[in-house]
């Protein structure tokens, strides 16, 4: 099977593209199958977070275009900015993957998550929908995990 070895920096005309679901996306080795059926394998050095429109570079040269796939997502609305920002807290207190825009929220779906929303008093609506959170505080894709220490 022919290995990805890089995300390219020079974006060529892509040949393929794959489509990827947020956690296929944060990945250093796993084999993928590209829209039209033809399979390689990514192995990097390491970890790393792909993002709709980046480039996987073969070894034999050729790109393969990233696609985020659409995914069973929740938009999640509040009262207020102030409400919003409280509601953004209880969600990264929580560990969860958010993407964050200006009137609202966007969550994988977990219904467990949403009922404890609409307790809050957020509107919470299921979509389906590319997800890209927003990466960690040092630069770290949305679902890599980190210790607390006390």
């Amino acid at each position: 099977m022919i290995e990805a070895i890089c995300i390219s920096e020079t974006q060529a005309k892509a040949f393929n593209q794959v489509e990827l679901v947020y956690s296929d996306r944060v990945r250093r080795r796993l084999a993928m199958t590209c829209v039209d059926g033809f399979e390689f394998l990514l192995n990097l050095p390491h970890v790393v977070e792909l993002k709709n429109g980046d480039h996987i570079e073969l070894e034999d040269g050729r790109q393969i275009l990233v696609k985020a796939a659409q995914e069973a997502l929740m938009s999640v609305k509040a009262k207020n900015t102030l409400h919003l920002s409280q509601t953004a807290w209880h969600i990264g207190n929580r560990h969860l993957a958010c993407e964050i825009h200006e009137d609202h929220l966007l969550l994988l779906y977990d219904h467990v998550i949403q009922d404890m929303l609409e307790k809050q008093g957020c509107i919470v609506t299921k979509i389906s929908a590319p997800f890209q959170p927003l990466g960690g505080a040092y630069g770290h894709g949305g679902i890599e995990g980190h210790h607390h220490h006390g």
